[in-house]
């Protein structure tokens, strides 16, 4: 299966959107919970309040948002747990990384809920209905409470899935009987709508939109249009939707990393059949293989030139794999494997050059990126140029497998070089005696050793970049200077004698070979 990105144009599109009433309560289950009624609670305005509830606590009468002593004057027995919302929150990223296997485009629902654009996504002899009562099932064996709903905008889907209480003869009908709780808006304006007596969508949605937005503002009426799909609305997924993505779903889960590796080389080959076609290659490879109990483990390779080639890739996440602390492991086995592409750039047919110029440059391509993928990106950089003149600015090291090569300006033969091989970060202070205050040194003391001047070439002026927001940098001199033992260095005046300071400092930047 290969899907590509193409903006989906889909006229009739289809969300899905899961809520978990008890997602705090389930995470806790996960690791034991009291025998009580429990609830979670943090401290609001000087008082304890109620976050989230277990289903013990709510069929009690206990709901979130009441004080602590008011629900344990209800039910005494009551425990009280402190609320965990980074816990929380990391939970419901790893149901969102599990429900990836069924589109690329998941969004998180405020701290409790996910919306799923499943547009395009049925698969085989799937329907919409047999998709959302697969995630409940893998949900539930994953130890998660959820409802979920079906609609054509995510409002709708959203709403339907957190306040539907009765089942409804369509979706429109469903959507109409909602009260205005649905359209999630501020507390003063729904207290307002309800005064009115304008109390389900269904009252709102007869009416003209004008006097709506006069009396009770555009933002209410902008959300019950996008609820009621009077307005194009689309969710803003977790990741950005790669631009080619090959996937394999398996019958039977596979128990042995070494066949998932298989189904990998498989997926590389039909992506780079694809990247052919479109005379593009990669430079980032994704692999996520899901285990059949709802949890993903990813693999991500690096290059640093385009490629295609499935045996580099393959080659790559084998590195990969053996560079990894832990062993990957399987559970109960794969049944899903995914490669996607992030990007896509142009990947010409590379002609050969007899003295094996192109050989070269791709076989040290080659061994950067194996490198990279067995130490770690960020152990091997590469030096790129900056478009600036201050010198410490003027290169960027980055890692290797991130940039390309970088042609830089050959020095014209016979002259000494510009900019010394190696600066110091930051300059290093020196004491200098020069003949006039803006004049250039004749003798300086660096490190306890006095050097003599005997040959000197500057100034060389370099300003402040003030184009560029921020405090502005005091001018500085620079004189490439040699002492009397032969040896070289670049020093510097911080700032114009008698205009920027009355006594400018000065500082040895670097070194001369």
């Amino acid at each position: 299966m290969t899907r590509q990105s193409s903006g989906r144009q889909d006229i009739r599109r289809r969300f899905l959107a899961l809520w978990f009433p008890f997602l705090a309560a389930d995470r806790l289950a996960r690791h034991g919970a009291p025998d009580n009624p429990y609830v979670f609670v943090e401290k609001q305005r000087g008082a304890m309040r109620l976050v989230a509830v277990d289903r013990a606590a709510q069929a009690l009468g206990i709901d979130a948002g009441m004080a602590l002593a008011d629900a344990r004057a209800r039910v005494p027995e009551l425990a009280a747990i402190e609320a965990d919302p980074a816990a929380d929150d990391a939970l419901l990223e790893r149901i969102a990384e599990g429900c990836d296997r069924y589109t690329p485009l998941v969004a998180i629902d405020g701290m409790d809920g996910l919306t799923l654009d499943i547009t395009g996504c049925m698969h085989a002899g799937w329907t919409e209905d047999d998709l959302a009562a697969d995630v409940e099932r893998r949900l539930a064996a994953f130890g998660v409470q959820a409802r979920h709903a079906l609609a054509r905008t995510p409002e709708a889907a959203q709403a339907l899935a957190r306040f539907q209480t009765m089942p409804a003869p369509d979706e429109a009908a469903a959507v109409r009987r909602l009260g205005v709780v649905a359209l999630r808006l501020d507390p003063d304006t729904e207290l307002a709508l309800r005064r009115a007596g304008l109390k389900t969508i269904g009252d709102l949605a007869g009416r003209s939109s004008a006097p709506l937005a006069a009396r009770f503002g555009d933002a209410m009426v902008a959300s019950l249009a996008r609820l009621t799909g009077k307005s194009d609305s689309r969710i803003v997924p977790r990741r950005t939707e790669p631009a080619l993505t090959v996937e394999r779903r398996l019958a039977e889960p596979l128990t042995q990393t070494a066949a998932a590796l298989d189904i990998l080389e498989s997926l590389a080959c039909e992506a780079a059949e694809t990247m052919a076609e479109r005379h593009q290659g990669g430079r980032k490879f994704a692999a996520r293989l899901f285990r059949s109990d709802g949890l993903a483990v990813d693999l991500v390779v690096e290059t640093s030139l385009e490629v295609r080639d499935p045996k580099v890739v393959i080659r790559l996440f084998e590195e990969r794999i053996e560079g990894l602390a832990d062993p990957i492991d399987p559970g109960f086995g794969f049944d899903m494997v995914r490669l996607s592409v992030p990007t896509l750039g142009p990947l010409a047919p590379t002609q050969l050059q007899l003295e094996g110029g192109a050989v070269a440059e791709g076989e040290l391509a080659t061994l950067i990126d194996r490198l990279s993928t067995r130490l770690g990106r960020g152990r091997f950089r590469r030096l790129r140029a900056q478009d600036t003149h201050i010198p410490e600015q003027a290169v960027l090291a980055l890692p290797a497998v991130e940039t390309v090569a970088t042609t830089w300006e050959a020095p014209t033969p016979g002259e000494p070089p510009s900019r010394p091989l190696h600066l110091f970060d930051p300059p290093q202070p020196i004491q200098v005696t020069a003949e006039v205050p803006d004049g250039p040194p004749r003798q300086f003391r660096w490190r306890r050793t006095l050097h003599d001047v005997t040959r000197f070439e500057g100034p060389e002026r370099i300003a402040a970049e003030w184009w560029h927001d921020g405090p502005t940098r005091p001018t500085r001199d620079y004189y490439r200077i040699e002492d009397a033992r032969g040896r070289r260095f670049w020093v510097f005046r911080h700032g114009l004698y008698g205009t920027e300071r009355a006594a400018p400092g000065w500082y040895v930047h670097g070194l001369f070979a």
